[in-house]
């Protein structure tokens, strides 16, 4: 039979160590990016003097200002010719409409081309992030587009998805496999034309790639897109920077005639661009009244506080309920063996 051990004396306890203040951890460095976005236009029919204008544009933004991102508006290189109906009635369209369109189409650009080439010399020469609105030509066919530049120089295109109203008498519609989403290395920039803003699925399919900067170049001028703006920064927990149009009569032809009427200082779009955070907040804006440049400082980690709640293709998602199929394949009328 094993003996018990005996216990082992127990030594006199060594006197504590005086408590030193935990040191508090040192912040993290503050992630930002300065980001502009434009309210101007160029002059309609004139695309060397347009191009002239976003470089000009761009460079007091980045150059001036130290943005490190810039939107400018929808349309801004070939332009938006608000007011004008190209002589089209339901089942008839005139020669001077169809004139008008050929004017409108020689002034859109190539992609890739001379203009797109200029600006991303700027952008490498800057070292910044731009997105620009533009008319893109293909062909017999117009597309409204956004173009992405960066450090690197031109970097892919958005073709707007659906043209609003008459709007689909000048421009094509974009398909699946235009829908960019661009890592700066910092953040991830993607892009919605106007009314594409108000298209669900469009949206929650830029949500599911990642979009931290939602750049929305636009001509809507209405009280109720600040309402949509400050509504898609909090339904995807992105900033939003909103790009619209501040465009007057005297900015078109003398001999074009916007049904708005031709007294030269008659604002056929009246601006209202604005920087919204992920928490529906207004950062800078809405621009009014005139042509500007509005800059803010984000805070990327707004992006993680503001997900935190809320993340509508993450954890607030239902997959067993709710999917999408996103069809990002090119989709061309001819394909040749």
């Amino acid at each position: 039979m094993t003996s018990p051990r005996p216990a082992a004396a127990s030594s006199p306890a060594a006197p504590e160590a005086p408590t030193t203040p935990a040191t508090p951890a040192a912040p993290a460095t503050r992630r930002t990016v300065t980001a502009a976005v434009v309210q101007a236009s160029a002059p309609l029919f004139d695309t060397p003097a347009a191009l002239v204008r976003a470089e000009e544009l761009i460079r007091e933004a980045a150059g001036e200002r130290g943005a490190e991102v810039v939107v400018l508006p929808e349309a801004f290189l070939g332009g938006y010719p608000k007011g004008l109906d190209f002589g089209i009635t339901v089942g008839s369209r005139t020669p001077a409409g169809r004139e008008l369109f050929r004017r409108y189409h020689a002034a859109a650009i190539d992609v890739p081309g001379p203009e797109v080439d200029t600006l991303a010399a700027v952008t490498r020469e800057l070292g910044c992030h731009a997105v620009v609105g533009a008319v893109e030509r293909q062909g017999g066919t117009l597309y409204c587009v956004a173009l992405f530049f960066g450090p690197g120089g031109y970097l892919g295109l958005h073709r707007k998805l659906m043209p609003t109203a008459a709007e689909r008498y000048l421009w094509g519609q974009g398909d699946g496999s235009t829908l960019p989403v661009v890592d700066t290395g910092t953040a991830r920039l993607g892009a919605g034309i106007c009314w594409e803003n108000y298209m669900p699925l469009f949206r929650t399919a830029m949500y599911a790639k990642g979009v931290d900067l939602w750049c929305a170049p636009t001509v809507d001028d209405r009280d109720s897109w600040q309402a949509s703006m400050r509504h898609i920064a909090l339904e995807g927990r992105c900033f939003v920077l909103s790009a619209g149009q501040y465009l007057r009569r005297d900015a078109l032809p003398a001999d074009v005639h916007p049904v708005q009427g031709d007294a030269p200082g008659t604002v056929l779009i009246g601006g209202g661009s604005v920087i919204v955070s992920p928490l529906g907040e207004v950062l800078a804006g809405p621009l009014r009244d005139g042509e500007g440049i509005l800059t803010a400082e984000l805070d990327l980690d707004d992006l993680a506080r503001a997900r935190f709640d809320f993340d509508p293709t993450g954890h607030y998602a239902r997959p067993d309920v709710f999917t999408l199929h996103v069809d990002e394949s090119a989709r061309t009328p001819v394909h040749a063996d």
